[in-house]
């Protein structure tokens, strides 16, 4: 079929010439006979918001026709049309579009589409199967707020939580200030980073970024040398509320969890070390290009020389050192804690006023599994 060119002066008369041309069009396609017949028998209608795809078969005056057969005859047009124009520009007679129906009928007969929402959806589907695939992008930061990076890709506007850093970008602000953190994510703006979509939801329009385990390939020709038992020496480079980050070369950090700082509680790793201390570590574990240490892995472990010491009914002497939802923790020794159950009392609030941080108090231990690194206690009263 021969390119139908309209100019912008199109009148109605020919403008109506050409909708009527391209029902006849359409007239001559549809078959007869046994495919009309399998046709009777066609899936139904495309419905709202169906993405549909099909031949250019017209172009008129700030409208577009598209075949839609068995279906009928899209038409984009309007607001729709204007929102497109730039694409519509490249468009010919005969070119397949995909499109996303937005109107069931106009008062014409034609399907209403959306080129704008067809490459919205189109957007999505490949955001989800990027996630899926855990495709890496480097993309640019564009904006930055208290809880993270604003970071576009392709066209959508995605969030990037500065707990989904790398270990290198996370901002290491000593008290945690708010505003301090803020200032530390500001300076990313403008630059480019190595980035993973985790979540896609277009219902919500939600765009979620990580940044963890998309390093470069330079970072993972670093972590290759590190294996699961290795003894190294590092510099504490930054303390956070679930741990400190440790250099273990240029271009590497590995980061100590709260929960392998020390056999005994840790309350905040921030007040345990600071920025530019020389610590001994021992690598954990490896994967995805990040190295998890540990430095209570280095020391003896209390709950050894527990077993020896302690057993089941056994009466001690222990510190009420945190309340948790299920009761209290108390101390026997350092590193070596038990559960006393809020079931032993009359209610929480019961509990806590005979059990008082910091003070100490006579228990029975009724559970010991040392191995397991368990044990309850019962309060004498």
């Amino acid at each position: 079929m021969a390119k139908k060119e309209v100019s912008a002066d199109l009148s109605r008369a020919e403008s109506r010439e050409i909708e009527a041309e391209v029902s006849e069009q359409v007239a001559v396609m549809e078959p007869t006979g046994p495919m009309a017949e399998l046709l009777n028998t066609a899936p139904k209608k495309p419905s709202m918001e169906e993405m549909v795809e099909g031949p250019v078969i017209a172009i008129g005056r700030a409208r577009v026709f598209v075949d839609l057969h068995p279906f009928g005859t899209g038409i984009i047009y309007g607001r729709e049309y204007l929102s497109a124009r730039e694409t519509l520009k490249n468009v010919n007679v005969g070119d397949i579009i995909a499109a996303k129906i937005v109107g069931t009928e106009t008062a014409e007969g034609y399907i209403e589409l959306s080129l704008r929402e067809a490459r919205q959806a189109l957007m999505w589907n490949e955001a989800e199967v990027a996630s899926s695939k855990k495709t890496v992008f480097t993309l640019p930061v564009t904006d930055a707020n208290k809880g993270g990076l604003i970071i576009t890709w392709n066209g959508i506007a995605g969030f990037l939580p500065a707990s989904q850093l790398a270990p290198a970008h996370y901002p290491r602000v000593a008290d945690g200030d708010k505003d301090k953190v803020y200032a530390e994510l500001k300076k990313m703006v403008g630059t480019s980073i190595e980035v993973m979509i985790i979540t896609a939801n277009p219902k919500e329009q939600k765009l979620i970024f990580s940044e963890k385990g998309a390093g470069s390939s330079e970072r993972s020709g670093l972590v290759e040398k590190y294996r699961v038992g290795d003894v190294l020496d590092g510099v504490v480079t930054g303390a956070t509320e679930f741990g400190v980050f440790v250099k273990l070369e240029e271009g590497l950090e590995g980061l100590v969890h709260i929960s392998e700082m020390d056999w005994a509680l840790v309350e905040n790793p921030k007040t345990r070390f600071r920025t530019g201390e020389a610590v001994k570590v021992k690598v954990i574990e490896v994967k995805e290009d990040k190295v998890s240490l540990s430095i209570k892995a280095l020391m003896e472990d209390p709950w050894k020389l527990a077993s020896e010491k302690y057993k089941k009914d056994q009466r001690v002497d222990a510190v009420v050192i945190k309340y948790n939802k299920h009761g209290a923790l108390a101390s026997i020794e350092e590193g070596v804690a038990g559960l006393v159950h809020v079931s032993e009392f009359g209610s929480e609030d019961d509990l806590r006023s005979k059990l008082q941080l910091g003070n100490v108090y006579p228990f029975v231990i009724t559970f010991f599994e040392p191995k397991e690194r368990r044990m309850t206690l019962k309060p004498v009263i």
